[in-house]
């Protein structure tokens, strides 16, 4: 059977179609690669023009491998081919040794400027330093560095009408996927309404410039990726650069994805204004000196003080702790740009109210624990008095009977038998009130709160004694309680209780019975 020179002509023509994608992928890969190799070489102020060409030497390739690894290379410095070959050998045999694949790439291949060879040498590179880094939570671990990449960019476009990512071809060609991407991390810079309504050349050039203004190189032209299948490795380069300059979740560790910044920052808002209001209260609470005098209240103001500063305090320093923790996680999307911050809502605002409060507490601690010291001790001598008091009142009830039986002995003719009896109980209570007197003298210098209501109180002490005294100088008109024996008790007693009665004349009830 003869050929059909017709067939033949088809294939021939899908031969040259076929051609004519790959070189203008070469093309477009060219392009990419270019530029990703100058982002890095600019760190050493290196430049390069022609991919193929200024590669050829293997000094840039070694500067590039210096910048991505952060190792210093040595090289040749000649200018000869020798030396040319050699330095492509050590940038090779560096990428071995860091397990880097290399399939059939020889130094030759490069220093003769192989089109096809040093594209894949260049996307090798641009895998193991940029793309094999990804993380994405959740993912499997047989997953591949592009499959990472894709899981990471179909999380981060989930939920946006009409777009599923499914490749790093036509699912970009339109731009829509990159304005998600950019929006889901800066939803404040596009109007996803706009995009849908945007053709695929605006969609692209506005994803572009947005994403060059957050940090990310352009890589890419929109005339390139506006066709119906766009060249993947120049797309993953692109989309893998914008992973790398955009906020992300720390393997292992523990950060905000940009599904979270919203609730994430609410919640820091709301944590931090409250435990601010709080330490403003609080510190207010604080800085009042004006104590009660009431030993009961006084005690119970202690009592909250340190209630505050061994319970409350320690839960709220927790609090603070959780709120600067928060604020670390979500520091990197305020550097990004995704969240503006206020004015007064950073933790060094909330860290300088805090400190206010701590000094308020330390001043009023210095304050109120002296106060209460001297409150106890007046509380003891007014305790003292009462104590006295009722021993006085104890006394004045036993000669209050004495002198009642004696005065029936004495209605019934006989002989009273308690005259002397009678006399050290009245000499006993004045005593005892005379100390009393001493020690409410201290009470009224120091303004006891009580002091009167314990002075009323020795007052009618003394008025009792004063007429036991002369109930005494009527039955014991003989012996020990003769005349002028009682009219000087009882003057004596008189100018103790005048001065007591005038004591309660000029301030009013002092103490009460349970002070």
């Amino acid at each position: 059977m003869w050929p059909d020179y017709r067939d033949e002509g088809h294939l021939n023509a899908h031969l040259y179609s076929l051609m004519c994608c790959a070189d203008e992928r070469d093309r477009v890969q060219k392009k990419t690669f270019t530029k990703w190799v100058n982002k890095h070489l600019i760190k050493v102020r290196k430049h390069i023009a022609d991919l193929y060409e200024d590669l050829r030497d293997g000094h840039n390739l070694i500067s590039l491998l210096e910048v991505l690894s952060g190792v210093a290379l040595p090289r040749e410095k000649g200018r000869m081919r020798f030396h040319r070959l050699q330095n492509v050998q050590i940038a090779l045999d560096f990428l071995k040794q860091r397990q880097v694949k290399l399939v059939n790439i020889r130094n030759d291949d490069i220093t003769d400027g192989n089109p096809k060879l040093t594209l894949g040498l260049i996307w090798t590179i641009i895998l193991h330093f940029q793309i094999s880094e990804i993380y994405v939570s959740g993912e499997s671990a047989d997953l591949t560095a592009k499959e990472k990449l894709l899981l990471w960019s179909q999380q981060a476009t989930d939920g946006y009408p009409g777009l599923r990512c499914v490749n790093f071809t036509s699912s970009w060609s339109d731009g829509r996927m990159f304005n998600a991407l950019l929006h889901r991390y800066r939803p404040d810079l596009i109007n996803m309404e706009v995009v849908s309504r945007q053709s695929n050349r605006d969609n692209l050039e506005q994803a572009f410039e947005i994403a060059e203004s957050l940090g990310v190189t352009r890589l890419l032209d929109a005339e390139d990726v506006d066709v119906p299948s766009p060249d993947e490795k120049s797309v993953i380069t692109y989309v893998s650069s914008i992973y790398d300059a955009f906020p992300k979740i720390p393997e292992g560790g523990e950060g905000i994805s940009a599904h979270e910044v919203d609730q994430r920052w609410s919640e820091y808002q709301a944590r931090f204004s409250s435990l601010l209001q709080w330490s403003r209260q609080h510190t207010a609470l604080m800085a009042n000196r004006n104590f009660p005098q009431n030993p009961a209240e006084l005690k119970a103001l202690y009592n909250e003080y340190i209630h505050l500063k061994e319970m409350e305090i320690p839960a709220k320093e927790l609090e603070k702790s959780h709120i600067e923790h928060l604020y670390k996680l979500l520091e990197v999307w305020i550097e990004f740009g995704r969240i503006k911050l206020p004015q007064g809502l950073h933790p060094n605002d909330l860290e300088e109210e805090w400190g206010k409060l701590i000094l308020e507490m330390l001043e009023r601690e210095k304050a109120l624990r002296p106060a209460v010291d001297r409150l106890e001790v007046l509380l003891q001598r007014a305790n003292k008095i009462q104590n006295m008091a009722l021993d006085c009142e104890e006394k004045l009830t036993l000669a209050k009977n004495t002198l009642q039986a004696d005065m029936s002995r004495a209605e019934m003719g006989e002989a009273v038998q308690c005259e002397r009896e009678m006399a050290c109980y009245l000499q006993d209570c004045e005593e005892l009130i005379r100390h009393l007197n001493q020690e409410l003298k201290v009470l009224r210098e120091e303004k006891y709160y009580q002091v009167e209501q314990l002075a009323f109180r020795a007052s009618c002490l003394q008025e009792e004694l004063v007429s036991l005294r002369l109930q005494c100088s009527s039955v014991y008109r003989k012996g020990h309680f003769s005349q002028s024996t009682s009219q000087r008790a009882s003057d004596d007693s008189l100018s103790l209780g005048q001065m007591l009665l005038g004591a309660v004349g000029a301030a009013g009830g002092l103490f009460c019975d349970d002070p």
